[in-house]
């Protein structure tokens, strides 16, 4: 059985360039494993790492034993739906790739605030207003 995205559909890869995922497949797939539920597919922008900086989640810095490169604005990659979502609460929310955000990240995070900072728009635009 796939994994589902927050539209219904089959989940997407994130990103491979670097390798993102908790299970660092390039994917936002989740698991019991998984306590903070990587799972919103985020673009990195300079005020989001900042933020996350600020909040004690430094992004940005390389963590070679986690197979963590630092990340970079543009970069894409799973983060914690919940860092997110207090990211969206201060102003300063990265843009999401919803076709690449595993559905779970609604059990956390409200839809309407993943859509308006959607960055991919699917063949049904449609979609976007559904659920």
């Amino acid at each position: 059985m796939s994994e589902r995205n927050v539209l219904g559909g089959d989940l997407q890869s994130c990103g491979t360039d670097p390798m993102t995922g908790f299970t660092r497949e390039g994917t936002c797939t989740t698991g019991p494993e998984d306590v903070g539920s990587h799972t919103v597919c985020a673009v990195m922008t300079a005020e989001f790492l900042a933020h996350q900086k600020g909040v004690g989640n430094d992004l940005s810095t390389p963590r070679p034993e986690y197979r963590f490169p630092g990340l970079v604005p543009g970069d894409r990659w799973c983060v914690v739906a919940a860092r997110w979502g207090q990211a969206y609460q201060d102003g300063a929310a990265a843009p999401v790739v919803l076709a690449a955000t595993h559905e779970r990240a609604l059990e956390i995070v409200p839809v309407d605030w993943l859509r308006a900072h959607a960055v991919d728009v699917p063949d049904d635009p449609g979609l976007l207003t559904a659920g």
